[in-house]
């Protein structure tokens, strides 16, 4: 077993997880699973600046956590969300933990001052899990998406990675840090 750096070889992997959170659940919001070709970029999109990193055992990924921009205006830079999917046979073993204790690791490093995580409200298992990894509540959103008939809120969680002080530089590329 072993987390790494996911590279555009372990997309449709990555999809096949995903897949399964749109088709079945609202803990996404996407209606439709998005097709390679638009996984594709939105992986490569996203790994040009922050980290995405694979659990992979005996030659399988069972899961992986990226981190993101949770917004485009400038000021916002020094701050990143963080997003975890595991396939139903890696649940409940610690494997989310491990990998988002790398993710936050790496965006540290990268010079990141903050975490958010966005969870639906009736997910209590991220709420749970988050809370454990030392995530604290911010807001709730009520009734912001829409999915299988029903309204569902969004459950708002930060955790602080570096310190309040002026930063000095803005936060590096995921390829700084690990080249």
């Amino acid at each position: 077993m072993s987390v790494r750096q996911a590279t555009v070889e372990d997309v449709p992997r990555i999809l096949e997880i995903y897949g399964p959170y749109v088709e079945n659940t609202a803990v996404s919001f996407e209606y439709t699973v998005p097709d390679l070709a638009e996984f594709t970029a939105r992986f490569l999109k996203i790994t040009a600046q922050f980290p995405w990193l694979v659990w992979e055992e005996n030659g399988t990924v069972l899961g992986y956590a990226y981190g993101s921009r949770p917004f485009e205006r400038a000021a916002y830079q020094w701050v990143a969300a963080a997003s975890v999917y595991l396939c139903p046979e890696a649940c409940g073993r610690g494997i989310g933990k491990q990998l988002y204790a790398q993710l936050e690791s790496l965006l540290r490093l990268q010079g990141y001052r903050k975490v958010y995580a966005l969870i639906t409200t009736d997910n209590e298992a991220s709420v749970a899990f988050h809370r454990a990894a030392g995530y604290r509540y911010t807001a709730t959103l009520p009734n912001c998406g829409y999915k299988f008939g029903e309204w569902y809120g969004i459950i708002w969680m930060e955790k602080d990675l570096n310190t309040w002080d002026t930063p000095s530089q803005e936060p590096l590329s995921i390829h700084r840090i690990t080249e």
